[in-house]
C-alpha cells in the first residue's frame, strides 16, 4: 500500500474563523496571478486582523515590557491561483497552542465560491519579551481568544 504525503487541498469547513482580504493590482505578477510572496503577506493579515479584531492584540498600547509575537516558522502549498481583482477569504485554525508558542493553520479561498482552498499554510508565533526577546507566557487573553479558533 502506497500513502501519500502530498498536501491535499482543503474545503471551507476545515477552517474555524474567517477574515476577508482583498486582492490589489499590484499583487499580481508578470504570470497574470498573485505572487507567492504575497499569501504569505495574507497569513499574516489574517491572523493579526482577527486577533485585533477580538481584543487580544493591541498594536497601539504595546509598550515596553509587553509581550509580543514573533514568525519562526512559515510554510505554504498552493493548488489554484489567485489573481486580482479576486477577492479572497483567509479561513484560520489553531493547531497549537503551548506556552509561548501557537502554530496557526490558514488558508485562502475565492470568496465567490464554496470549493476547496486555493493555498494553505501555517505559521508559528513565538511570544517573547519586548524588551529581552526572551520566550514568555502567552497572555490570558490571548488564549481564551486562540480556544476559539480550534
Amino acid at each position: 500500500m502506497t500513502f501519500s504525503t502530498r498536501p491535499q487541498a482543503e474545503p471551507r469547513s476545515a477552517y474555524k474563523v474567517f477574515r476577508d482580504i482583498s486582492t490589489r493590482w499590484a499583487d499580481n505578477d508578470v504570470y497574470g496571478h498573485v505572487n507567492n510572496v504575497v499569501y504569505y503577506s495574507w497569513f499574516d493579515t489574517a491572523v493579526n486582523g482577527l486577533l485585533i479584531e477580538r481584543g487580544a492584540l493591541d498594536i497601539h498600547a504595546a509598550g515596553e515590557g509587553h509581550v509580543i509575537g514573533l514568525v519562526v516558522e512559515t510554510q505554504c502549498n498552493y493548488f489554484a491561483p489567485l489573481s486580482f481583482p479576486d477577492a479572497v477569504v483567509a479561513g484560520v485554525r489553531v493547531a497549537h497552542i503551548g506556552s509561548s508558542s501557537v502554530r496557526y493553520e490558514i488558508a485562502l479561498f475565492p470568496s465567490d465560491q464554496e470549493q476547496l482552498c486555493a493555498a494553505k499554510g501555517h505559521f508559528v508565533h513565538v511570544y517573547v519579551d519586548r524588551v529581552t526577546r526572551r520566550p514568555a507566557l502567552l497572555p490570558p487573553r490571548l488564549i481564551s481568544v486562540l480556544e476559539t479558533f480550534r
